[in-house]
């Protein structure tokens, strides 16, 4: 089945309320990195909890960055979505190994304290930046903790990677819930009730639940309506144009230390892990081009 997102209200729009299967789109990224079980897990988290937050912008050329820096072994993680479902990620060491933890991979133990940083990129004259302290390093919480705190929408999100015997992703996705600041307590009251009750992200994606079952299960009784679908997937806009444009800006210096040593090199997109080769000739070509620019 397809990856994609959901995008619904709930009683008379006094909730929003945003959903998404990610299986595939996490698999790739499992794939292009060869990430650990841990690491898949904390990536696919991030990865989903970064395209739905994505589906929320409004224009084409919008740009969400998810970034996280920990002191636990993973070092960090970053994710990149824009409003049309696209997303792409990394770990910055994607083969950490710790031992389960009640059970669960541990990705708050991979993570550590840290920071989570959101940069909104709307086309303004600086992109908007928030950031909050990481309270569990699980990812969910965090978000949830950011949304309260530098929007101020009371939230609830939640996340899973369910990873397979074989270190696959058997299933991924999620849900994030928001209020407005016009709920009436009643609506407040059954949405705590109904959240209570819910079996964790991994068990209802495991079960074969749909995003909109997830969503009808948090939003039972309070008048779900689906307002649109989008499709979800990772994919990188890298091309060997736009490494060469990285390359030009080293320094005519190292430029020609990599010319000198006489042998091609190999560039990878931290993204998506895609390599380039740049032979001698090519990294020539960029220095004399930088050489025509700069006179």
């Amino acid at each position: 089945m397809s990856d994609y997102i959901v995008r619904a209200t709930a009683a008379n729009a006094q909730i929003r309320a945003f959903a998404a299967r990610t299986t595939k789109l996490v698999e790739m990224a499992r794939e292009r990195h060869k990430t650990s079980p841990v690491a898949t897990a904390a990536l696919g988290r991030l990865l989903t909890g970064g395209v739905m937050m994505g589906s929320m912008m409004k224009n084409p050329t919008d740009m969400l960055t998810l970034q996280i820096r920990g002191d636990g072994p993973i070092g960090g993680l970053t994710v990149t979505a824009d409003s049309a479902g696209t997303v792409k990620g990394y770990v910055h060491n994607s083969c950490v190994m710790l031992p389960a933890k009640n059970g669960k991979l541990d990705v708050g133990g991979a993570v550590g304290a840290g920071v989570l940083t959101v940069i909104k990129d709307m086309g303004l004259k600086e992109p908007y930046s928030g950031q909050t302290i990481l309270q569990t390093g699980e990812i969910a919480e965090d978000l949830t903790y950011y949304f309260a705190t530098s929007e101020q929408i009371p939230s609830s999100v939640g996340l899973g990677v369910l990873m397979e015997k074989d270190n696959t992703v058997r299933c991924a996705g999620g849900f994030i819930i928001q209020v407005m600041p016009f709920i009436e307590d009643e609506v407040l009251c059954k949405l705590e009730e109904n959240i209570a009750k819910v079996k964790s992200v991994t068990a209802m994606l495991d079960h074969g639940h749909t995003p909109e079952e997830m969503l009808g299960q948090v939003l039972e009784g309070l008048d779900l309506e689906i307002t649109d679908t989008l499709p979800a997937r990772f994919s990188c806009n890298c091309s060997k144009e736009r490494i060469e444009k990285a390359l030009s800006s080293v320094g005519a210096d190292e430029l020609q230390a990599m010319i000198d040593e006489g042998v091609p090199i190999e560039v990878k997109c931290h993204f998506c892990n895609t390599a380039y080769e740049f032979t001698v000739e090519d990294l020539q070509g960029i220095l004399r081009a930088g050489a025509t620019g700069r006179a």
